[in-house]
């Protein structure tokens, strides 16, 4: 009997430890980031790729709306499609055909423009190997308690990936870059989203810990476009990237939801192609990552063990001179620019000046009108 109770002791201690063990290496593989960061690139320019500047931006507004600043953001947009000529709605990029959300927005910053987005600066801002004259908004500036994610979106092929139509950066490349990452602390965990044609190729070459990927199609897929517009003549958001962005527009910063749902966004049926991922080299498991350790961002709390009451009025300090007479502050508004008055009044009429060449033109008039008449004999009279 004795025996049997020590055996069930020992056994109930045991499965106290093993439990404890789980417990810790459940705290060791957590996420345990400190901050958020987000690397969006569109590497496509001209005006038939608008929808790949739309993927770029509405996953820009995404992740600004689940908390991370435009300061943990680098932003870069092969082409400005706000300002294109062929753009009926000047200074908006929009991202459905209803045409309700401009995803181009009032307040975007966008960090590498136009001929800026090359493959060596997207290298550079990765690897942190950026001259010392380049400002921070252009810098990743990372550390090894940083989750990072980043989206790239553009015309692609079986591991590569097009940038401006005039480079393209490899699988490889790609991977190397990554490792460096990895080697000098500038990541804690990295999720990487391609929005490409045979997209799954880009992450093929991975080597480096601690990082998940997805792509929006295997090799030999071709990724689809979606919502073609009519006014515009082109298609404004591909189809992988439009199911991800109706996944998100549920998601808030309290959420629960892990990286399992995300694998299920734009199942087959809906992308027509055959988005993949990839969870081996990640540590933990992704059932245990929450979307927000990606595309929101830690809030700092301040603990504090003050009781405060919120119920009670707050008491307004009166300050009093030494005559006892009250001191009254009045406060104002100041004076704003009319903006809306300057977008609607009519433009200022300027004092009429003849064109360029008129004058020329009405003296050159007169001498063959007299020409006409008089003839050659009497230009004395002229001159």
């Amino acid at each position: 009997m004795k025996i049997l109770t020590l055996l069930s002791l020992l056994a109930t201690h045991v499965l106290s430890d093993s439990v404890n063990i789980e417990d810790n290496v459940g705290q060791f593989f957590s996420s345990g980031h400190t901050n958020n960061w987000a690397v969006l690139v569109c590497t496509s320019r001209f005006w038939f790729n608008y929808r790949h500047v739309a993927n770029t931006l509405s996953v820009y507004r995404s992740v600004k709306r689940l908390g991370i600043p435009d300061s943990h953001i680098v932003l870069m947009l092969a082409d400005d499609m706000a300002c294109n000529h062929r753009n009926p709605k000047p200074a908006t990029v929009f991202s459905h055909k209803n045409m309700e959300l401009n995803v181009y927005g009032d307040d975007v910053e966008v960090d590498y423009r136009g001929y800026e987005v090359t493959v060596e600066n997207f290298l550079r801002v990765l690897t942190g190997r950026l001259p010392p004259s380049t400002p921070r908004s252009k810098r990743l500036l990372s550390d090894d308690r940083s989750n990072i994610l980043i989206y790239l979106t553009g015309h692609g092929g079986n591991g590569f990936l097009k940038f401006q139509d005039s480079e393209e950066i490899s699988n490889v490349e790609l991977a190397d870059a990554f490792q460096q990452m990895w080697q000098k602390r500038r990541y804690n965990e990295l999720l990487f989203i391609i929005d490409t044609c045979q997209g799954a190729s880009m992450y093929e070459r991975f080597y480096s810990p601690n990082l998940m990927a997805l792509a929006s199609s295997q090799v030999g897929e071709d990724s689809l476009s979606h919502q073609p517009d009519l006014a515009i003549g082109v298609h404004l958001m591909d189809r992988y990237t439009f199911y991800l962005l109706e996944f998100l527009e549920d998601i808030h910063p309290s959420s629960k939801a892990n990286m399992n749902d995300l694998f299920k966004v734009c199942p087959k049926s809906q992308c027509v192609s055959t988005p993949g991922h990839r969870t081996d080299l990640f540590l933990r498991d992704p059932g245990s990552a929450l979307i927000t350790d990606f595309f929101g961002s830690v809030r700092k709390v301040e603990i504090t063990m003050e009781t405060i009451n919120l119920t009670d009025p707050i008491e307004q300090v009166e300050q009093t001179f030494a005559n006892g007479e009250l001191q009254k502050e009045t406060y104002s508004y100041v004076d704003q620019l009319p903006v809306s008055e300057i977008i609607h009044q009519k433009p200022k009429q300027r004092d009429w000046h003849p064109p360029d060449g008129f004058i020329l033109g009405l003296w050159t008039l007169i001498l063959l009108v007299f020409f006409k008449t008089y003839g050659m004999k009497h230009l004395k009279h002229v001159f």
